[in-house]
């Protein structure tokens, strides 16, 4: 099955540029493709897992990914899938990111040899001359063709409006395509579904100044079987770096996929073969429970290491109860099959001076301290209906004083709602 086929039976596949060429090229071994990141934070989240999966699919055929880092657009702010200006970056900034998002991308893909590579626009960007640039690059587009495209006409129709900075950024990405195409025969560039204006753009680039032909595909913009938007919860989003979410919490997050989720995700979010995720029909209780708990055990595996994924299935099992998964359940899973007793290790935790739970602390302030509620008043919300505990006994009154005497075994055990925990220490 080609590389193509694969992407599409998994998902990946919004739209493609010349399919019939595109199949040929990359049925050749070691080309090149590519997807740019935007540095604008020092960790990736879980709304990037489909560009990343692709980069990493595309390697286990055979090819060379590139990630490109957008150092130089990012100090010019891209503005598809924006109704408003994006905060500009500085090179320092940038640089601090970037080495983030490698680190992460290397859970993914791996970067020895050679056999991907990270590069950075600014390189090529930053000391651009104007005017040669708009003789050179800037003839060849139609500014009728491109305020038509749909991340310029969402800003133009938009109570702030299309800046000039911002009109130049599809020309500096069909450059970057340019770039890449010139000096490392890169003829693929891949992207979420808002970016299809940008590439195209590129391949009509390349075509013009390498009288090559390049090719293009997109992504769909994932959603939940709710609506929402990947990676979104109420608590913000879900990182990749394990500072920002712990392995616990990155766990407990695909755990609590949405029933009809599951086998979409295992096929995007795990490497598991696709004809054992087609098997899975329409599983319902303890199998759809155990199919989730494979779910997050191989994402999380690959985001953070198999190590990292057993603790955090370790400490659901002591929280939530064990279950033994059946072999014939998505057999290729590296996940632990015996029920266990489970440890707590990976629950989220916070030490506290001892003198602060001496003299005790409210509930609610605890709550919202320790992250299980995102303020005083939600946490007050929480004790008031009902979803608070402490030890697994109902906190009664929102201003209930926790102190040392709840200790037991030398922690005191805090839950929102049924899946939410954490540990207090001293």
């Amino acid at each position: 099955m080609s590389v193509l086929e694969t992407l599409k039976m998994r998902g990946f596949i919004d739209q493609t540029t010349h399919e019939e060429e595109l199949e040929e090229y990359l049925g050749q071994k070691g080309m090149s493709c590519y997807i740019g990141f935007d540095p604008t934070a020092s960790s990736l989240h879980v709304g990037s897992l489909v560009p990343i999966m692709s980069l990493a699919h595309m390697q286990r055929a055979g090819h060379r990914p590139i990630a490109l880092v957008g150092g130089g657009t990012g100090l010019v702010g891209d503005p598809s899938g924006k109704t408003e200006m994006r905060q500009l970056l500085t090179p320092e900034l940038v640089r601090q990111n970037a080495e983030g998002i490698k680190a992460q991308l290397a859970r993914f893909i791996d970067f020895s040899d050679d056999r991907a590579l990270m590069v950075n626009n600014a390189d090529w960007l930053v000391g651009l001359e104007y005017i040669p640039f708009l003789r050179d690059i800037g003839r060849h587009f139609s500014v009728n063709r491109m305020i038509k495209a749909e991340s310029y006409r969402m800003r133009i129709e938009s109570e702030e409006g299309l800046n000039f900075i911002e009109f130049n950024y599809m020309l500096l990405q069909a450059y970057d395509f340019y770039i890449l195409s010139r000096d490392h025969n890169c003829m693929l560039q891949m992207g979420g579904s808002d970016q299809w204006g940008n590439i195209v753009a590129g391949i009509d680039l390349v075509r013009k100044m390498e009288q090559k032909q390049s090719f293009g595909i997109t992504f769909p913009l994932i959603t939940t079987s709710s609506g929402a938007k990947m990676g979104k919860t109420a608590k913000g989003a879900i990182w990749l770096d394990s500072e920002r979410t712990s392995p616990y919490d990155y766990f407990q997050f695909w755990v609590n996929s949405d029933d009809r989720d599951v086998a979409r995700f295992l096929a995007l979010f795990t490497f598991l073969p696709i004809d054992e995720i087609n098997e899975l029909g329409n599983l319902e209780g303890a199998e759809l429970n155990s199919a989730k708990a494979v779910l997050a055990f191989e994402a999380t595996s690959l985001a953070h290491g198999s190590e990292e994924a057993e603790k955090a299935l370790a400490a659901a099992q002591s929280m939530f109860g064990s279950r033994a998964i059946p072999s014939t359940l998505l057999p290729s899973s590296s996940i632990p099959r015996e029920a266990a007793a489970g440890k707590a290790d990976s629950v989220p935790e916070t030490s506290f001076d001892p003198a602060v739970l001496e003299e005790g602390i409210a509930a609610f302030k605890l709550f919202a301290e320790v992250g299980l509620a995102n303020t005083g008043g939600a946490a007050r919300r929480l004790i008031t209906q009902g979803g608070a505990y402490i030890n697994n006994e109902r906190v009664e009154t929102f201003d209930y004083s926790v102190s040392m005497a709840d200790m037991k075994d030398g922690e005191i055990l805090l839950r929102a709602g049924k899946k939410k925990y954490h540990k207090i220490t001293i």
